[in-house]
């Protein structure tokens, strides 16, 4: 009998926790364009920004219809209030609540509080990781108990090895059965460069809700790539038996949205939606690559939107520089093709792009 892959929510924090990426600045028209590209995305939560960015979160409900609206809240008075002002009019309000461990006698109230205005309340313990997993799990069951819909519990600073947090994660759900009726939601940072693999881990260790944004963006190294995240999950299916509500084909285009908008340039060897992340310069695989795309490269190029490419460049190879050529209308074989190789690879050695025409304007057949 089928069963259907257990989905995994993908809660969209690039406004938010990417926002606080230093020297990124959203104004709220931007936020809106960012929220309506995550929304085509197919993002299950789009966190507009922090409860006192009342602009920026009312510009986002205007933009989205699908997916829930968040925003972060202490458990204050003063936070709670301007959470309800700044989710006022969404179609699905999320207020995603903030506390420490040491604030225990304030998540009956703080989660009783925020339902009063959003249907959904996630409340994030924020030195989890730091934390005893007894007091962690007494936090979780007092937030189920009270109305919250979502627990989160995050890997704030980054410290966790992915393995570990797999461990606490699971710990904290066996300590706290009521989790099982609500949403588990991870959050890891990329201090030691382990943001992904850490989400990854949590999956694997039951959480239901994954934080994460654009080319992982975020407060000091950043957090969890979505992009990463959710094509390892859909390409590695055969293992996490998961699924999400994301279209990959719009992961490039959202991708250089967020890039132009805050001014952080995607690294050219970053996974996924790097420059060079489907292209092949070396002659050894592009020899492979042209024989068969599937011997260096595990992810169809076109299921994110992207598409393979064969740079030439001082590792290129014969091969793929006589298919430059027939892709230019340069039809050239044998002795002439040899000599034209020779002048390229001369040319190449300098460093630097070499077109194909300066290759064939000093070649003679």
């Amino acid at each position: 009998m089928f069963v259907s892959p257990r989905r995994i929510q993908i809660f969209d924090t690039t406004l938010r926790d990417g926002g606080e990426s230093p020297g990124v600045a959203l104004r709220p028209q931007e936020k809106a364009e960012i929220a309506a590209e995550l929304e085509r995305l197919g993002v299950d939560v789009v966190e507009a920004g922090p409860a006192g960015d009342v602009e920026g979160a009312r510009a986002v409900t205007a933009a989205v219809t699908a997916p829930a609206v968040a925003v972060l809240a202490r458990a204050q008075q003063h936070d709670l209030d301007a959470a309800a002002g700044a989710l006022a009019g969404a179609r699905r309000p999320l207020v995603h609540l903030v506390v420490s461990t040491e604030e225990e006698t304030a998540v009956r109230w703080a989660v009783e509080r925020a339902r009063a205005h959003a249907a959904e309340v996630q409340l994030s313990v924020e030195d989890a990781t730091a934390a005893d997993s007894v007091r962690v799990a007494h936090l979780c069951g007092l937030a189920v108990e009270a109305g919250a819909t979502a627990v989160g519990l995050p890997d704030a600073a980054g410290r966790m090895l992915p393995s570990v947090y797999a461990a606490f994660l699971a710990d904290v759900r066996r300590r706290c059965p009521a989790l099982e009726r609500v949403a588990l939601s991870a959050h890891c940072h990329d201090d030691l460069g382990l943001a992904v693999a850490g989400s990854l881990a949590a999956v694997e260790a039951g959480a239901g809700r994954v934080e994460c944004t654009v080319n992982g963006i975020g407060a000091r190294a950043g957090n969890a790539s979505l992009e990463e995240l959710v094509v390892a999950l859909r390409v590695r299916a055969d293992h996490f038996g998961v699924e999400t509500g994301v279209d990959t084909s719009r992961i490039a285009a959202v991708s250089r949205l967020v890039a132009r908008r805050t001014g952080y340039v995607v690294q050219p060897n970053k996974a996924i939606v790097g420059a060079n992340a489907f292209a092949h310069e070396a002659g050894i695989h592009q020899d492979g690559m042209l024989k068969d795309e599937r011997t260096y490269q595990i992810i169809d190029p076109s299921e994110v939107g992207v598409r393979m490419t064969l740079p030439l460049g001082k590792h290129s190879g014969r091969h793929a520089f006589a298919k430059a050529c027939a892709e230019r209308g340069i039809h050239v074989s044998g002795e002439e093709l040899n000599a034209a190789f020779r002048r390229f690879k001369a040319l190449a050695d300098l460093g630097g792009a070499v077109p194909i025409d300066a290759v064939f304007e000093e070649v003679t057949a």
